[in-house]
């Protein structure tokens, strides 16, 4: 990449959570100098470092092609030709972002939710963008808000949400924000980014990025409201909008957690909670013209909802656990990973199966009620069971591979002359006497339970 001299960027740097590094430094510097809020953001954001590390930060993130089909290893050969007139296009005010590719991806309880695919070109300007406007937003945010922070987490959100329960609030208000991205108004959202960025350049390449058209079918229409998710400035300016619903959760006193539009907030009764359901609501559609979504939304009991994927036991010190969509939807993947596995080797299956499970695990390491994951183990080992079943097909195949995994002969002829079905086989204890849990460990496959264990013994 070629900004202001003919460098190469460094080595990169992966990471799923932004740091904020060079990008931090100058714009605390130049609010030092001018003091805050400046009016010179646009060339803290054009500034070389900065942008090579956005250039980092959208290389390690990967992704799809936006509408102009260029990947991101392709990006940094064509800014080395490209970048002046970009630059030159961005100081003046000319710059036009090219619209988003649409793309709908399932929601795990039905429907479909649009994803926006920004080019990897304005990718790299919105990360550029966000790594200088975070830092400025970031230090006035609520401690309550934890989405899409630096050194803020989920886990965070879900360890201090089950503090509010064990210390009396076993109440829980539910908002669900319906199609958030999709409702966002344009002018309350940037009257909001105006309060602290002063420079006009900047607002207006801003507008530009929430109302650049998405293509849809071929065809490009024009975007009046929403922050379409796939850019990285959304979760930042979806953070300043809801500010002020934090701020007055916090004027009122409220025990609350805040992840991106996931909120939840924990009261003593559930009088109260349908009073401060009622009175949010309110706010919510009134001052920030958002829409809750009263189907989804309930006062009631946190062992009866989901948090970030987690759900709670009902002891007075509750308990962390997978909710039951949580593994509804595991189940689902791991189900997609084996009905490949049919025709395949066991063991490339098994590759597959646990690198998923690895990041369940990774991300359900709160859980302390471990039934979900041994649950999990049984079902995995017989849905593994049941590809080599029906990977044998024949009665001769099947007699021959499970005297070969050290059946009897006899127990073997009876077992391949049932006439059942693959998953009865599966879990019959035949195919558990040939293929034994710890066969299926020899060959590679990391139990759920074990994972979790690990992960504990070393927190």
């Amino acid at each position: 990449m070629r900004v202001e001299k003919h460098q190469r960027p460094g080595k990169e740097v992966a990471g799923s959570h932004y740091e904020p590094g060079v990008a931090r430094q100058t714009v605390t510097a130049a609010a030092e100098t001018i003091g805050p809020p400046t009016e010179t953001l646009m060339e803290e954001v054009l500034r070389r470092e900065n942008l090579f590390s956005a250039l980092k930060r959208v290389k390690a993130n990967k992704g799809a092609p936006g509408v102009d089909g260029m990947s991101v290893d392709e990006l940094p050969e064509y800014l080395r030709e490209a970048w002046p007139a970009i630059r030159e296009q961005l100081l003046s005010e000319t710059y036009v972002p090219s619209p988003v590719r649409e793309v709908r991806l399932p929601k795990p309880g039905g429907g479909t939710r649009m994803l926006g695919i920004p080019t990897v070109l304005d990718r790299l300007i919105t990360q550029a963008i966000t790594q200088v406007m975070s830092p400025i937003f970031d230090q006035d945010f609520s401690a309550h808000s934890y989405g899409f922070r630096p050194g803020r987490s989920a886990h965070q959100a879900i360890e201090q949400a089950r503090r509010y329960m064990a210390e009396g609030s076993r109440w829980v208000v539910d908002l669900d924000l319906e199609k958030f991205f999709d409702q966002v108004n344009h002018d309350l959202l940037m009257s909001r980014v105006a309060r602290k960025i002063k420079d006009k350049r900047l607002l207006k390449l801003i507008r530009r990025y929430l109302t650049a058209g998405i293509m849809q079918g071929g065809l490009v229409s024009i975007r009046e409201a929403g922050t379409p998710q796939g850019s990285p400035l959304s979760p930042l300016l979806s953070n300043i909008l809801l500010d002020d619903f934090d701020k007055e959760l916090e004027r009122r006193g409220h025990c609350f957690c805040r992840y991106a539009d996931d909120a939840n907030v924990y009261v003593r009764s559930r009088r109260a909670g349908e009073r401060v359901m009622a009175s949010l609501t309110h706010f919510l559609e009134s001052k920030l013209r958002l829409k809750v979504n009263r189907a989804k939304s309930a006062v009631d009991r946190p062992w009866k909802r989901k948090f970030l994927g987690y759900t709670v036991t009902n002891h007075r010190s509750p308990r962390l656990k997978p909710a039951p969509q949580s593994v509804k939807r595991a189940k689902d993947r791991i189900r997609a990973i084996t009905h490949k596995g049919r025709g395949r080797n066991i063991l490339q299956v098994i590759k597959e199966v646990n690198q998923f499970t690895r990041g369940w695990v990774g991300y359900f390491r709160l859980a302390t009620v471990k039934q979900a994951f041994d649950d999990l183990d049984q079902w995995l080992r017989r849905r593994l069971r049941k590809i080599l079943w029906e990977q044998w097909k024949k009665p001769k195949t099947r007699y021959r591979r499970l005297v070969a995994l050290g059946l009897n002969a006899a127990r073997a002829r009876k077992a391949t002359a049932t006439g059942l079905g693959a998953w009865w086989n599966a879990g019959a204890s035949h195919m558990h006497a040939a293929i034994t849990n710890r066969r299926l460990a020899q060959w590679g496959l990391l139990s759920l339970l074990d994972q979790l264990q690990a992960r504990q013994r070393l927190s």
